[in-house]
């Protein structure tokens, strides 16, 4: 069965890297070492000129923009259940000069669920963080969510509830 998938998953694939000059696998390695490692793009740069390929950084540049989402969205699928209760809260940050929220969410043992970073701290962003870390993963569904004191929270779960993102049992404790 697992080789089944892994084929349909390399078929998916080929299709998604059609008219590249360089073969799939090595874009897949260049982006997992951007996303992986705190390396800069030309540091990939000068790895893959010791490997003898020439790629300019500007071009794994535009694998990750293109390429990074991509992967997410399809590992997505494989993330493991949590304990069945998380904490979500936000913090304001400055992100190139400009103040931004993180939204963010962690389980008992404080492996990070998911994040969204957003300009605004507001029932839209609070419902689209929500269906962010939910929406593809019904496994991840938790039980309990502990939030902090913000108003947002409440009707962001009823919403999330009545959309069918949470549970209807889904316990809120601030």
């Amino acid at each position: 069965m697992l080789n089944a998938l892994a084929e349909k998953l390399k078929r998916r694939a080929r299709d998604d890297f059609k008219g590249r000059h360089f073969e799939a696998p090595l874009i897949i390695q260049a982006v997992t070492w951007y996303l992986r490692y705190p390396l800069s793009y030309r540091d990939l740069e000068s790895l893959f000129a010791e490997r003898g390929f020439d790629v300019d950084h500007a071009t794994i540049n535009r694998w990750v923009l293109t390429y990074a989402p991509m992967i997410d969205k399809r590992l997505r699928r494989f993330r493991k259940p949590h304990c069945g209760s998380i904490r979500v809260d936000e913090t304001y940050i400055k992100i190139r000069g400009q103040w931004r929220y993180l939204y963010r969410a962690v389980d008992k043992q404080g492996t990070p669920v998911d994040f969204l970073l957003t300009a605004h701290r507001d029932l839209a962003a609070a419902k689209r963080f929500f269906c962010k870390a939910l929406k593809d993963c019904p496994l991840l569904a938790p039980d309990k969510i502990g939030t902090d004191g913000a108003s947002v929270y409440p009707a962001a779960i009823k919403d999330g509830v009545a959309g069918g993102i949470l549970t209807p049992k889904v316990t809120h404790r601030v």
